[in-house]
């Protein structure tokens, strides 16, 4: 037993002692770090407060669409009120008449049948229900706002399907005439009525501003006319008209009297209202579903704007697409929340963004500082003037000292059956009015078949570029109308410099002083071929007393160059290329084990024996990197793939994908090109 004890103790004691070994192994390995851009260090800091999203991407598109408004701005004025319509399903004339009658009890206007108004109802029913099944979903959010407004002017609530007719209940809607807004205000009666108009606002778009200015409208118009059909009709086409379409039919006040005397529109303007006014009111007893989102209106509220703000940097801080943006905040015309001195501004968030927004709000506008101050400014002291167009092109794609820089992409869409532009506008972060300017798009509806041209900011991260120390210039620019001889051209006690000119690039000067480019570079501090005008370069160097200069018989070296890729540490990278992470690290300047994701690191030296280093083709090692680099940077869904497999493949998470690519839910087609590497 004794012995049997003393085994027992001795297991336990060295599965406890492996066990060690072990943890202390794993914690000893060296975790690389990952530098962040200034915008993912500000989001890493902010608090979020935990409550549930609260808009559903299906009611997003419903609220976006531009398609409705075309298609009920066009049967309004094209509609034939005398044509009979052939519509059998559940009709019936005396029915009709009966809840005329019962919905005229209910209101101040009035509401008597005729073959017209029957016509046209039946008309909307045969080839609209769909149409208003989609209305009826908008209108969830936007009848408590109407409502509200007509209620504080003692307007009939029923004004508030007016707006249906108008724009079909979208707030960026505008006629052929210039008419703006879920009211359809002109220029001039929106100053009329304190609409605000300038480069940056135009609250004739506002819900909450253009719905109490079409109440007011209507309690002023009800004070001349004192009838609400006439009222209706003096809104379409303007007070003028009904006092001449009443003339006209020798002072006779009924609509359906002077009816033949007012504009095409506007006799078709009142029964549309009121064929609208019976859909909605029985809509179940024709068939009509309402489609209904997840929740039935937004959960939002406001906050007074401090600082200029775009929307674009709204939705990368606060993780909401710009299409929603616009669409709460419909006034602002440039995608801009300006900051006014004499006037206050308001953004309009979800709940869940708003709790984001305010208790983070200072952090939001040090960023928005951050992203002012790298803006290019008039007459600023650093000249962006650069000496070539190879300086040129690699001036665009220079490091930012902040580790990523904004680039402009342009993507093209093929549009398919179902697309619509507010659906394209909020995968790719725009708005519908930039796709129709790209595209040359006069109506809002996205062409079948047709590739539509899209135009996106992207950040990418890049190695931050290092900062070199200044250097005291102590001897005057050398000559360079002639060819300076190597053995009297270079001082004895001092470096010689040259003033890029324009035309020159460093091919051209090293050529001209006998050197070579990889040799400016050295001397120079330089990670690329980018020089710019009007700078100095160090021409030559000294070292122990006597002249470096580059000759034909001293030994060259051409650089091996490894491309960073995903999960690469410094360490992998040198027992890869079989070189020491001492040596990794002086090669490359570096301070510290960090490593970002497609920088370039110098892991070889090659000894060449002349100066056409700089024009050889790119090592064995060089093209398996860059090729590895396309490979892992998009990816073709096969059958049966799914978001997750994918992300499990290339070692990213599902969210990166869906972010890189534009994607809100998790259905995938074979064949699909997905970005898989930012």
């Amino acid at each position: 037993m004794t012995l049997k004890n003393a085994t027992f103790s001795l297991l336990l004691a060295f599965s406890a002692s492996v066990s060690a070994q072990e943890v202390a192994q794993v914690q000893a390995t060296p975790q690389p770090e990952i530098k962040r851009s200034y915008l993912d260090s500000i989001k890493s800091t902010f608090v979020y407060d935990n409550m549930a999203a609260c808009v559903d991407s299906l009611w997003m598109k419903e609220l976006t669409n531009l398609e409705l408004f075309d298609n009920l701005s066009n049967d309004i004025k094209n509609i034939d009120l005398d044509k009979k319509v052939d519509y059998d399903e559940g009709w019936s004339t005396e029915l009709f008449k009966k809840r005329l009658k019962e919905m005229d009890s209910k209101s101040p206007f009035n509401i008597e049948y005729n073959a017209g108004l029957e016509n046209l109802t039946k008309n909307f029913l045969k080839n609209r229900k769909r149409s208003y099944e989609r209305l009826m979903a908008i209108s969830e959010y936007y009848f408590p706002i109407f409502e509200e407004a007509l209620a504080k002017y003692n307007v009939p609530l029923e004004i508030k399907y007016l707006a249906i007719v108008e724009s079909a209940l979208n707030p960026k809607a505008v006629s052929r005439v210039g008419a703006t807004g879920l009211w359809q205000f002109m220029y001039q009666t929106g100053k009329q009525y304190n609409l605000g108009i300038d480069s940056y606002v135009d609250e004739r778009s506002d819900p909450l501003k253009a719905s109490e200015a079409a109440a007011q409208y209507m309690a002023n118009m009800y004070r001349i006319f004192g009838d609400w059909d006439l009222v209706l009709a003096s809104y379409n086409s303007g007070p003028g008209n009904v006092a001449k379409a009443i003339r006209r039919s020798g002072g006779q006040q009924n609509f359906w009297n002077i009816r033949k005397h007012l504009p095409q529109e506007t006799a078709g303007y009142v029964p549309a209202f009121l064929a609208t006014m019976y859909i909605y009111e029985y809509h179940k007893e024709h068939g009509i579903v309402p489609n209904r989102a997840l929740v039935k209106h937004f959960e939002t509220d406001t906050v007074m704007v401090r600082q200029q703000i775009s929307f674009k940097q709204l939705s990368d801080l606060l993780d909401i697409p710009v299409a929603q943006l616009q669409l709460l905040n419909p006034s602002y015309k440039m995608n801009v929340v300006p900051s006014y001195h004499d006037k206050a501004h308001y953004l309009r968030l979800p709940n869940d963004k708003m709790a984001i927004f305010t208790s983070n709000e200072e952090k939001i506008y040090a960023y928005v500082s951050h992203e002012a101050s790298r803006r290019e400014r008039p007459y600023s002291s650093v000249q962006s003037a650069v000496a070539s167009k190879d300086s040129t092109k690699y001036n665009k794609d220079k490091d930012a000292e902040d580790g990523y820089v904004t680039k402009t992409k342009t993507h093209y869409h093929k549009v398919r059956r179902g697309d619509s532009l507010g659906e394209i506008a909020n995968k790719y972060g725009v708005s519908i009015t930039s796709i129709k300017k790209w595209n040359g798009l006069r109506k809002s509806v996205a062409p079948l078949g047709r590739n539509l041209r899209i135009v996106t900011r992207e950040s990418v991260a890049v190695a931050p570029k290092k900062k070199s120390e200044p250097k005291t210039i102590e001897t005057a620019v050398a000559e360079t109308t002639k060819k300076p001889d190597t053995t009297t051209a270079i001082a004895q006690n001092a470096p010689q410099y040259y003033i890029v000119e324009k035309g020159d690039n460093l091919a051209a000067i090293a050529r001209k002083f006998n050197t070579t480019p990889e040799q400016l570079q050295k001397w120079n501090n330089l990670s690329g071929n980018t020089v710019k005008l009007d700078s100095k370069l160090k021409i030559s160097d000294l070292l122990n007393g006597q002249e470096e200069v580059a000759k034909n018989e001293e030994p060259q070296f051409k650089n091996e160059e490894y491309v960073v890729a995903k999960g690469d540490n410094l360490s992998t990278i040198a027992k890869k290329n079989g070189i020491s992470l001492d040596q990794l690290k002086e090669w490359n300047n570096l301070e510290d084990n960090n490593v970002l994701i497609g920088a370039k690191l110098v892991v070889g030296k090659t000894e060449i024996k002349n100066d056409v280093a700089s024009v050889e083709k790119p090592s064995k090692r060089d093209r398996m990197a860059e090729a590895s680099k396309k490979a892992e940077e998009h990816y073709y869904v096969k059958k049966g793939d799914s978001l997750f497999s994918i992300a499990k493949k290339s070692g990213v998470s599902v969210s990166d994908i869906k972010r890189w690519n534009g994607i809100s839910g998790n259905n995938l087609k074979p064949g699909m090109k997905l970005k898989i590497n930012g």
